[in-house]
């Protein structure tokens, strides 16, 4: 029996006339993952994408380990399709492809999707005939309608009759892509790469700003970010990174700038930096990986004072969490680990010892010409240097 993957595709189907245009890009952004991995057929119909490949060497556990991980995709599972949209091929195919999985459990149900209303059973009908074959060929086996140790799946949609188990989850969201293109302010830590994950998910196509500022900081810690944002690539898809040259900016704020307004002129100019950047690359948005409070440059405050340096949105999807439920993503997405190696990034280079929380706008800006920095950003604009992030 010929195998494929079946993706259910969510939020998707209430785009109203905008629904094709997403699941198009959806279909797209699938086909740009899986291409290394052989040759399939990509095609969507009733609520429903269909992965089906055009050969039988496909290695299925690597094909939906990568399915899983495209935005857009809610669940996702492996199923059989009928050699024929018959009643007859269901009851042949069902018991023979989840063979396995029904000699492991003890109870099952049955449940029938009959999307294409021209098949002559209904729903209770299939479910019926169904879970009689089942009970016919596996005695041990009972039938729990309410809590069940596995569900079996009859499809009947308008390209063919699927059988399939149990549906994983998938990574949810909207696809790369929908929702416009935004630079994401990334540092070495826990929170910028969970907030560059989090915009992916509601379709942002990201383009990454990392400021470096050498000798304080390492060659190692720009590799620690290219590793974490490959790991964040693998469910935003390719972008490129932009790394600045920071250290004659941040040592003239040392040196001409008020100690306990340090950081926040440092974020004030990282901000000017990456919008010039963001207009440059067609990006209509900032992003940031600030948590309201977290930190002294992260008081209401001082994002006011850093917000009024940038005329583009600032986007900020961790404003709200604390630091747990930050972690446990990065634990999902698989950045925590790369996230606390040992290399700091210049968000910590001449850290003030007594921050100001409640800062004031306009003897922030009154300070800040005290570094006389346009010629400074034009010169770190004219030297970025520009790195590929892809998955491979």
């Amino acid at each position: 029996m010929k195998e494929i993957v079946l993706l259910k595709v969510g939020e998707i189907v209430l785009k109203g006339l905008n629904r094709r245009e997403f699941e198009d890009r959806l279909i797209k952004n699938i086909k740009k993952v899986i291409r290394h991995l052989g040759s399939f057929e990509v095609k969507a119909s009733q609520s429903a994408i269909t992965v089906i490949p055009n050969d039988e060497a496909v290695d299925f556990d690597e094909l939906c380990e990568h399915l899983a991980r495209i935005f857009g995709v809610v669940t996702y599972s492996r199923a059989a399709i009928c050699d024929e949209k018959t009643i007859e091929c269901v009851l042949e195919t069902a018991p023979a492809y989840l063979a396995e999985e029904l000699e492991s459990v003890k109870t099952f149900k049955v449940e029938a999707k009959r999307a294409d209303k021209r098949f002559p059973l209904k729903s209770p009908e299939i479910c019926r005939e169904v879970g009689g074959k089942i009970l016919s060929q596996f005695h041990h086996l009972k039938v729990d309608v309410h809590n069940p140790e596995l569900t079996v799946t009859v499809e009947i949609r308008d390209f063919g009759a699927y059988i399939h188990g149990k549906a994983l989850r998938g990574a949810g969201g909207i696809p790369v892509g929908t929702g416009g293109n935004a630079v994401i302010l990334i540092s070495g830590g826990l929170d910028s790469p969970v907030a560059a994950y989090m915009m992916a998910k509601r379709g942002i196509r990201l383009t990454a700003v990392h400021f470096a500022s050498p000798p304080y900081t390492s060659e190692r810690a720009e590799q620690k970010v290219v590793k974490l944002l490959k790991k964040v690539a693998l469910y935003s898809g390719d972008m490129n990174m932009y790394t600045v040259p920071f250290t004659e900016i941040q040592e003239t704020i040392r040196d001409k700038c008020p100690e306990e307004l340090f950081t926040i002129i440092m974020r004030r100019l990282m901000m000017k930096i990456s919008e010039r950047i963001a207009r440059e690359k067609n990006c209509q948005a900032l992003i940031t990986g600030e948590s309201l409070g977290q930190v002294a440059s992260q008081t209401i405050g001082a994002i006011m004072c850093t917000d009024a340096a940038a005329n583009l949105p600032v986007f900020r999807p961790l404003i709200g969490m604390d630091k747990q439920e930050i972690i446990d993503i990065s634990y999902k997405i698989d950045t925590y680990e790369t996230s606390i190696e040992p290399y700091e990034d210049c968000c910590t280079v001449f850290t003030p010892k007594h921050p100001r929380t409640k800062p004031v706008l306009e003897r922030v800006e009154k300070a800040e010409e005290l570094g006389e920095f346009d010629e400074m950003i034009e010169r770190a604009l004219q030297n970025l240097k520009v790195t590929y992030i892809n998955t491979k």
